[in-house]
C-alpha cells in the first residue's frame, strides 16, 4: 500500500464514533473519495465513487422504497437501519475494489456502527448493505473501463512521436450507468481550422492561456489552477454540502449523490468517445503549429506552454466542462432551482483558496473559463462540453430512481 493511500486510512480509522444523526451518505462518500481519489486517476476514481453511490442509493431504497431501485430489488423489513445499511454498502464496495483496504476499512465501518444499537434493525441494516453491494459490484465488473489501452497514434513510417499512453481511450467502448450508448449525446465535428470561429477561438488560448501570458489576470491565473484539481475529490464537495443543507433525509441524500456521480460518470463516457472519434489537436500542438492551419490569422508560437502539463486525450469537447454541466442539470432537476445555497470549494491544486458559489451557472462559467485560461480548452469546446454535460445529466434524472407512485408503494405493502 501506498504511504499517501496509508496516512489516509489512519486519519480515517481515527475519526471515531460518528453520531447516526450525521448525514450517512456525506459521511461514506468523502470516506470513499479520500480513498479512491490518491489510489486511481480520474475519471476511474469517479467511476468508483459512483459505484458507491449507487450501491448506497440501493440500499436504503430497498428499505425507503419510495424511488424505483438502480439495480436491487429486493426489498428489506420495516425497521431495518438506513444508517447500517448504507455505511455497510460504502465499505463492502470499498473493499471489493480495493482489497487492500480491508482492514481499515472494516475498522472505520465498526466505529461508525458503534451509536447504533445493537439488534435486528442494524444487523439486517449491514446484511442488506452487503447484499447490494456484492450485486453492483458484479454488475460494473466487466463494463470495460479498465480495458487495456488499444489507441493507435497517427504517424508515418520511421517517424518519432511522443509516447505516452493516451488516457481512457477505452472508454468510448464502456458500458453507461444511465446512457443508451457512450455516442448517444455525440456533438457534430469541431470548427474548420479556415473557419473565423477557429482562428476566434485559437487567438483567445494563445493570449489568455500561455504560461507566461501578461494578459491574464492574477484571479484568472489562480482560477486556471484551481481547477487542475479533477474527479470526485473536487466536485463532489458540491452536493455533500447541498445534502446537509437541505436537511436531506437519508434516502433523498442517496438519491442525490448517486444520480450526480452516476451523471458524472456518464458524461465522462460521453466526452471520451467524442474526443477519440474526433482527435482534435491540443493548443499546445496547434498554436506551435499556426503556420500549417491554413489560416492567415492563426499565427506560430514556437515555444507556447500553457499553465500545466496538458491532458493525454483529444481536445474536443472539453472534459472539466461537461462534468460541470452534468452536476449542475442534477442539482437544478432535483432541486428546482438553478440558484442554491452557498457553498465552499477548495483544491488540491491550489492549496489554501476557497471558491464559492450560489449559480450553478457560474459554477459552470468558471469551469469553462479556467480551461480557456489554462490553455487547455478552446473557446468552442467548453461551449459544447457544458451543453453535452447538462444533455447527460437531464437524461439521468429522467431515467434512473424515479419517484414511485403512492398507489404503487401501498400495493407493494410498504
Amino acid at each position: 500500500m501506498s504511504a499517501i493511500l496509508r496516512k489516509l486510512l489512519v486519519c480515517l480509522s481515527l475519526l471515531g464514533p460518528i453520531p447516526a444523526s450525521a448525514n450517512v451518505i456525506a459521511d461514506w462518500d468523502a470516506k470513499a473519495v479520500a480513498i479512491i481519489a490518491p489510489a486511481v486517476p480520474a475519471p476511474l476514481s469517479q467511476r468508483e465513487a459512483a459505484i458507491v453511490n449507487v450501491a448506497m442509493f440501493d440500499a436504503v431504497n430497498a428499505i425507503g422504497g419510495r424511488y424505483q431501485p438502480y439495480l436491487f430489488k429486493q426489498g428489506a423489513a420495516a425497521g431495518t437501519s438506513q444508517e447500517a445499511a448504507a455505511a455497510a454498502a460504502a465499505a463492502a464496495v470499498i473493499i471489493g475494489l480495493h482489497p487492500e483496504t480491508a482492514g481499515d476499512i472494516k475498522v472505520a465501518l465498526e466505529k461508525y456502527l458503534a451509536p447504533i444499537a445493537d439488534g435486528p434493525a442494524k444487523t439486517e441494516g449491514v446484511k442488506i448493505g452487503e447484499a447490494v453491494a456484492a450485486t453492483i459490484l458484479q454488475a460494473r465488473a466487466t463494463d470495460g473501463a479498465t480495458a487495456p489501452d488499444i489507441y493507435r497514434p497517427k504517424t508515418r513510417p520511421g517517424a518519432w512521436i511522443p509516447t505516452p499512453a493516451a488516457a481512457a481511450s477505452a472508454w468510448p467502448n464502456m458500458k453507461p450507468f444511465a446512457l443508451g450508448s457512450p455516442s448517444q449525446f455525440r456533438p457534430g465535428p469541431p470548427p474548420a481550422l479556415d473557419s473565423r470561429e477557429w482562428a476566434a477561438d485559437y487567438n483567445e488560448i494563445k493570449t489568455y492561456g500561455s504560461k507566461t501570458s501578461t494578459s491574464r489576470s492574477p484571479q484568472q491565473t489562480e482560477t486556471a489552477r484551481f481547477w487542475l484539481a479533477v474527479g470526485p475529490a473536487a466536485y463532489h464537495q458540491i452536493p455533500r454540502q447541498l445534502i446537509i443543507g437541505q436537511k436531506m433525509d437519508i434516502l433523498d441524500s442517496a438519491r442525490l449523490m448517486a444520480l450526480y456521480a452516476v451523471a458524472l460518470t456518464d458524461a465522462y463516457i460521453a466526452v471520451f468517445d467524442a474526443k477519440y472519434q474526433y482527435e482534435l489537436w491540443r493548443p499546445i500542438t496547434a498554436i506551435r503549429n499556426g503556420d500549417v492551419a491554413e489560416n492567415a490569422v492563426t499565427r506560430r508560437d514556437a515555444t507556447w506552454q500553457p499553465i500545466d502539463n496538458t491532458p493525454m486525450h483529444p481536445e474536443y469537447p472539453c472534459a472539466h466542462c461537461i462534468n460541470a454541466g452534468a452536476a449542475a442539470a442534477v442539482i437544478e432537476a432535483v432541486l428546482g432551482s438553478r440558484t442554491i445555497s452557498e457553498v465552499t470549494m477548495t483544491s488540491s491544486a491550489a492549496p489554501g483558496v476557497v471558491h464559492r458559489f450560489t449559480s450553478l451557472d457560474v459554477f459552470c462559467e468558471e469551469v469553462s473559463n479556467a480551461r480557456v485560461w489554462a490553455g487547455f480548452h478552446y473557446r468552442f469546446s467548453t461551449v459544447i462540453g457544458t451543453t453535452m454535460g447538462r444533455q447527460v445529466g437531464m437524461y439521468v434524472v429522467q431515467n434512473l430512481m424515479q419517484a414511485i407512485a403512492p398507489r404503487a408503494i401501498a400495493s407493494d405493502g410498504r
